[in-house]
């Protein structure tokens, strides 16, 4: 016995040998191609920095641009066949900035001269957040004007300004319908896809009129307004607009009745579902669409196994609540928002008469509330890799695509940084008061105030260029907030230059309905086919004139 033991050990560690060897020999292969790949990045960078000492280099850069703007004279006047909106929430013009510096970062540059996707669309305008009774806005009235064309309260969706927050008997009466519903009853199909949950406040307003946004089931009602009839926002995702082709997100746990486990995490009783009404809703759902193409998946395996060619209805649920953080996400068991939106895309576009969808980053607001710029930024460059993959499975010739946000938030990054600073990193001098270094990103509020000792807290002492870690801010607040800015709307596509100077958030939907053909302007449509042109012909309003 003795004799074997020892066999089976010296077996095992001939094995840890080979195994080290080959481990070796493959680094031994592999390193050389690594050393040059570095050596040609840095190459790379320091002939653009080369480069640019040159006025040819920069005149040159110009003329070519300027060429480029030039053949934008001939508009894009046909009729949109599909509509697609990327909404960036809280990604306000500073957020897309730094996301930049970071995309470009990322792939070995210096960052400030990077195009991100949404940069290449040619047409660029800013939008007028504020809500009718708030100076800085929130996401639910936010969505209600850019999905509804009507600017709401805060903290409603669907709903005009007449209702009042949590007054459930303020909703009869005060509901206003989404571009998406007026392209269902175009005939269009029609998909949500969002990084939160798919009844949270960005998407509800696509479907819902609720006086409040946080009634994500009838579990976080109050009694009174459920006995008063309202609906929670889960419920009218299945029941205001029937068959929703595409819905993907989170928000598991508000479809299914109370203290019932989920499927992935089945001993988390904070996971467990949350309806006192006895429904579930995904179980409704599948036997509704029994008789249709129609999937129901709840992880990345079951989403990629999915034939877009045979399935027209897809119901993806991948968490409880939110998705997590792109920076956290596993990638075996959690889809990626790229990823959702290409099967999404795949599913819509196989309609003749083609489609609207919903896109929207939701945790870059996240992010940014929890004082952790890594994680928002981050969020925002899977989106912009979204938006480019959208791009390529789609035409410019037929498809209205346009990127967005609800809102700003109160990050910023200064500091006289140096060229190619790293956009977590510090700025290059001290504080001329406290004498101690800062980082480059700030909050103007949020969880990042920390004081030790009456002083300011050293951030050289801190891993400031972590995932997690919260940045500082000025004024104390557990969670930040945002910001009251205007934010820029990027628009590329059939009647894109409609998007221009300065609008109104509620704008947004009538530009893309108009270039459709959808909602209530369809005078100026000629009915040729999907390609047709447009004809001005909208009536003049006089709004307070």
């Amino acid at each position: 016995m003795v004799a074997r033991a020892y066999n089976v050990s010296l077996l095992i560690q001939t094995v840890h040998v080979y195994v080290l060897i080959v481990i070796l020999l493959v680094l031994c292969f592999y390193c050389p191609y690594l050393v040059i790949l570095y050596v040609m990045l840095r190459l790379e960078n320091s002939k653009a920095i080369n480069q640019e000492k040159d006025p040819l280099f920069w005149n040159t850069w110009a003329q070519h641009t300027l060429k480029n703007a030039l053949t934008l004279q001939k508009l894009n006047q046909n009729t949109a066949k599909n509509l697609i909106l990327f909404l960036g929430d809280g990604m306000g013009i500073p957020t897309v900035t730094a996301a930049r510096i970071l995309k470009g970062q990322l792939s070995g540059q210096s960052g400030e001269e990077t195009q991100l996707e949404m940069d290449k669309f040619p047409f660029v305008a800013l939008s007028k957040t504020y809500n009718t009774n708030a100076q800085v806005a929130d996401s639910a009235g936010t969505a209600t004007a850019y999905l509804c064309g009507v600017k709401a309260n805060e903290g409603t969706v669907g709903v005009s300004a007449a209702a009042v927050r949590s007054q459930c008997n303020t909703t009869q009466g005060n509901e206003v319908t989404s571009i998406l519903k007026w392209a269902k009853e175009a005939g269009k199909s029609v998909g949500i896809v969002t990084t939160t949950r798919v009844n949270h406040a960005t998407p509800s307003a696509a479907y819902a009129h609720c006086v409040d946004r946080d009634w994500f089931s009838d579990g976080e009602m109050p009694a009174e307004a459920v006995q008063a009839g309202c609906k929670d926002i889960a419920r009218q995702l299945f029941e205001n607009i029937p068959n929703i082709d595409v819905i993907m997100g989170g928000g598991r746990k508000y479809m299914f009745p109370k203290n019932q486990s989920d499927v992935e995490y089945p001993g988390d009783k904070k996971h467990f579902g949350t309806r006192k009404d006895g429904r579930n809703l995904v179980e409704e759902w599948t036997n509704r669409m029994k008789n249709k193409k129609a999937q129901y998946v709840w992880n990345k395996r079951e989403l990629l196994s999915v034939n877009p060619n045979n399935v027209d209805y897809i119901l993806g649920l991948f968490e409880p609540g939110d998705l997590p953080y792109n920076l956290e996400r596993n990638t075996e068991t959690d889809p990626s928002l790229t990823e959702m939106v290409e099967v999404a895309i795949k599913i819509l576009r196989k309609n003749p008469r083609g489609f609207y969808l919903l896109v929207e980053g939701g945790r870059i607001d996240h992010g940014h509330h929890e004082g952790k710029a890594k994680q928002a930024l981050h969020e925002a460059v899977e989106m912009d890799r979204a938006i480019g993959r959208a791009g390529l499975i789609t035409s410019i010739y037929d498809t209205m695509t346009v990127v967005t946000a609800d809102h700003s938030h109160m990050f910023n990054f200064g500091g006289y940084t140096p060229r190619g600073n790293t956009i977590f990193g510090l700025a290059p001098m001290l504080s001329d008061v406290d004498q101690k270094p800062f980082t480059a990103i700030l909050y103007g509020n949020g969880p990042g105030f920390k004081v030790i000792n009456g002083l300011r807290e050293n951030v050289s002492t801190l891993d400031y260029q972590g995932t997690n870690y919260q940045a500082q801010s000025a004024v104390p607040l557990r969670m930040e907030t945002h910001g009251g800015e205007d934010v820029a709307v990027f628009a590329k596509g059939p009647m894109a230059h409609l998007l221009h100077g300065v609008h109104e958030q509620n704008y947004i939907p009538h530009v893309m309905a108009y270039a459709a053909c959808i909602g209530q302007n369809r005078d100026h449509c000629m009915s040729s086919g999907g390609a047709s042109s447009l004809s001005p012909a909208l009536p003049l309003l006089s709004l307070y004139m």
